[in-house]
C-alpha cells in the first residue's frame, strides 16, 4: 500500500474561488467547512463525494485533477457534503454480478472495466452482486455516463445495498490509482 496521502479541495465558488476547504480523510460532514461546492481540486488520490452527509445521495468519482464546475463531474448541484477516499489496490479486480437479489439467478465474473454491460450480460438491471478484489464505480448509463455507485469488496444483496434508487447498471470501470 502507497503511504502517500489523498487530499481533495473543495471550493464554494467556480473556478476555484471563494472560501475552500482542504481534506485528506474521509469525511462524513462538510456543511460547516463549506456551504457549497462549486468546484474541486484532487491532489492525490481517487475520491468519491456525496450530495449529503453520511456518504448518501448522489454519488460521484473523482480522481487527480481539476474541476472547475460542478458539470465537470456529471453534477446535478453545488451540493457536496460529505467525501470518502478510496484506498489504492494494487492487485487484480474481480467482480461477479447478479440478474437477482441474494446473489441468485445469473452470474458473471468480471475483470476488467465494461463500457456495455447489456452486450456482455444480456442484463440492464443488476439486482445483487459480489465484489471479489478492489474497487469498481457503477454507472446507469452506458459508457461511463450516469448515475454512479461505488462498491468495495464484499457482498451487496440488493441494489440498495450500493445506494442506487433502482437495479440499472450499464456499465462499470475499476478504480485505478495511478503512481
Amino acid at each position: 500500500m502507497n503511504k502517500k496521502m489523498g487530499k481533495i479541495i473543495f471550493y464554494e465558488d467556480r473556478d476555484f474561488h471563494g472560501r475552500s476547504y482542504e481534506c485528506s480523510s474521509d469525511h462524513s460532514d462538510l456543511q460547516c467547512y463549506v456551504s457549497r461546492c462549486n468546484s474541486v481540486r484532487v491532489l492525490n488520490g481517487c475520491w468519491m463525494i456525496y450530495e449529503r452527509p453520511g456518504y448518501t445521495g448522489f454519488q460521484y468519482y473523482l480522481k487527480g485533477g481539476d474541476y472547475p464546475d460542478y458539470q465537470n463531474w456529471m453534477g446535478f448541484s453545488d451540493s457536496i457534503k460529505s467525501c470518502h477516499m478510496i484506498p489504492q489496490h494494487l492487485g487484480p479486480h474481480r467482480i461477479r454480478l447478479h440478474e437477482s437479489e441474494n446473489l441468485r439467478g445469473e452470474m458473471m465474473e468480471f475483470t476488467e472495466d465494461c463500457p456495455h454491460v447489456f452486450e456482455k450480460f444480456y442484463h440492464h438491471e443488476i439486482h445483487s452482486c459480489n465484489v471479489l478484489q478492489g474497487y469498481w464505480i457503477f454507472y446507469e448509463q452506458p459508457n461511463y455516463r450516469g448515475h454512479q455507485y461505488y462498491v468495495k469488496p464484499g457482498e451487496y444483496r440488493r441494489f440498495s445495498d450500493w445506494g442506487a434508487l433502482n437495479a440499472r447498471v450499464c456499465s462499470f470501470r475499476k478504480v485505478i490509482h495511478f503512481l
